[in-house]
């Protein structure tokens, strides 16, 4: 039962009256605001409604506008003569409350001069349904202070799965919004035993800011500490991260291609023979523009082939007798092949156009420059080099910023395809699998087709029940995959573009919300969950992970250069782990 106020025996602040020159029903009203009193945006309130002959109903809601006007001034021009004394008017503030839980459940109206009373501590926690939740991940805080939470069972696929972020590029804090809900999934201890083993896979796809998850942030103060001790959470780093990078370009030894951080970083590439044997082929073809291409029965043609034919030999493969050695070889050979008349057919089919074949082969060379430096057969294939995050850390970080667009998508799109066939042979849904993925309309966009896309529309569909949950992030929800956001049972925004915001993809958000969302200044989003009709304002605290080179602390004791070398031979004799290039003793 919710509590509430009355005038004989306050249990919580009166704030104001029900209003009665406006309609009020069950489901929105207006209050009053006293004198002395104020509510804002946000605010949670409750109220009660007497019934003859059976108990009082409690009528609880979150205020969605607010407004303010002079009584008693007819023209506009009266605010200067109310302002002067010379025009009598009394100012008159007014809260429009949008019902989130009316307990029992006989949705009546509330009555017009009902006592409306500002809801805290257990009467709040039964107004925003924090009282059903049980397992609650703190979020943030709401806009009077107090920890706001997210029912886990629509995170981890108990009743629902996958969350949505938008919102403005550099303003809206959807990567860090990401990472902070990690945290909280992780540190919280909500997901009981499973916690222990669940894993997250973060792909990096600008700058090197999240290179550093498990570097304390040297920028921490008291004030952001007490904001991590408020939500029962303790501000430190994550504490097992591992992270991959590519291999840098035209480096033979395979070093990892990173700048800033140079530790604790292990390079990830494909051999010539895995890259055959998994028909990874396609994914070389991964934009949505691709698929509407004649070309593609050619890609699904000749990776068959490569899957059915090529042999390892000595880190390459050895094709049609002939020894590969690099991407290079064996794009040129598949081109050789494709272009001569006699091997064509064996290799692309026998309905395929020589126009057709002209257009793969163009693509395919195109893509050289792109992926000679992911695909080896100058490497050891023995030689750790695969994302797997089953066998990673707690974290795993792939580092993408430095590759061109058809890499990323390569990447991106074999990965999550490894590790989702990797979750089907297991046949169950733990260990949980956390995926974030920011750019999401790139990946998924509306329009089109793409491996990459398919492979996010199973994980969209079929990932809850295969515990895989997709933590997506983009600027523009309007230009994603339908299917994708409709099955997100977590929805958030941060700071929106006005056009953006009148798109019919937020409409959970009350009118009022969207013009804040114009509005919302980094750290503030809006989050929306089945378990609450009304979207609810979090503010998150400040990571207390690293989020760039500047603001590491000291690596952990644990962190090593890669998986197979125990220390970085490269470290300066004597030097802390936070020092700069500067610092360097002599």
């Amino acid at each position: 039962m919710i509590g509430v106020s009355d005038e004989s025996s306050p249990a919580g602040e009166q704030v104001g009256r029900v209003l009665g020159t406006a309609d009020a029903t069950p489901l929105q009203f207006w209050t009053a605001v006293a004198p002395g009193s104020y509510l804002q945006l946000d605010d949670v309130v409750v109220t009660k409604r007497e019934l003859p002959d059976r108990e009082p109903v409690t009528i609880a809601g979150v205020v969605t506008q607010v407004r303010a006007r002079h009584e008693g001034a007819q023209f506009d021009s009266d605010v200067f003569a109310i302002a002067d004394g010379t025009l009598p008017a009394q100012v008159q503030e007014a809260a429009e409350v949008t019902t989130t839980r009316v307990d029992p459940e006989l949705y009546v109206p509330p009555a017009p001069g009902a006592v409306v009373s500002r809801a805290s501590g257990e009467a709040r926690a039964a107004a925003l349904h924090f009282d059903r939740m049980e397992r609650r991940v703190p979020m943030g805080t709401g806009r009077d202070g107090v920890p706001v939470f997210l029912n886990a069972d629509f995170l981890d696929g108990t009743r629902g799965a996958h969350v949505s972020i938008s919102g403005i590029s550099g303003v809206a804090t959807k990567t860090s919004f990401a990472t902070f809900l990690l945290f909280s999934v992780f540190r919280s201890g909500q997901l009981g035993a499973d916690g222990a083993n669940a894993r997250a896979l973060i792909f990096n796809v600008k700058g090197e800011d999240l290179l550093f998850l498990d570097h304390p942030n040297t920028k921490l103060d008291e004030r952001t500490v007490a904001a991590y001790k408020q939500l029962e959470l303790d501000a430190t780093a994550f504490p097992d991260v591992r992270v991959y990078a590519p291999p840098r370009a035209g480096d033979s030894s395979g070093a990892p291609d990173v700048a800033s951080r140079l530790t604790g970083v292990d390079s990830f590439y494909w051999t010539l023979a895995e890259f055959c044997e998994k028909r990874l082929l396609p994914y070389v073809f991964a934009d949505a523009d691709d698929e509407r291409q004649q070309y593609t029965m050619v890609v699904h043609s000749v990776a068959a082939h490569l899957a059915r034919y090529a042999v390892p030999a000595e880190g390459g493969i050895s094709l049609d007798g002939v020894r590969l050695g690099s991407y290079e070889d064996l794009v040129d050979h598949v081109v050789d092949r494709l272009t001569d008349d006699e091997t064509r057919t064996t290799w692309a089919g026998s309905a395929v156009s020589m126009g057709t074949v002209n257009a793969f082969a163009r693509r395919l060379i195109s893509s050289k420059r792109d992926l000679s430096r992911l695909i080896r057969g100058d490497l050891a294939q023995r030689r750790p080099h695969q994302i797997k995050t089953a066998e990673s850390a707690q974290v795993t970080v792939v580092d993408l910023h430095n590759l061109p667009d058809r890499a990323q998508r390569f990447v991106v799109g074999v990965t999550l395809k490894s590790e989702f066939e990797d979750k089907e042979k297991t046949g169950t849904s733990r260990p949980l699998l956390f995926v974030v993925l920011d750019e999401l309309n790139k990946y998924a966009p509306r329009e089109g087709s793409s491996p990459i896309k398919e492979v996010l529309l199973d994980i969209a569909e079929r990932g809850r029940s295969l515990g895989v949950i997709l933590i997506g992030a983009q600027q523009t929800a309007s230009e994603v995959e339908r299917r994708i956001v409709t099955n997100s049972a977590v929805r958030v925004v941060g700071r929106l573009d006005p056009a953006e915001a009148s798109r019919p993809e937020y409409g959970f958000l009350p009118p009022a919300m969207r013009q804040r969302a114009l509005l919302a200044r980094p750290g503030t989003m809006f989050v929306n969950q089945p378990d609450i009709p009304v979207p609810l304002c979090v503010e998150f605290p400040f990571p207390a992970w690293a989020t760039r080179k500047s603001e590491s602390g000291p690596p952990p004791s644990g962190t090593m250069r890669s998986i197979v070398q125990g220390a970085d031979p490269f470290a300066v004799v004597g030097s802390r782990g936070g020092s700069s290039d500067d610092d360097i003793p002599f």
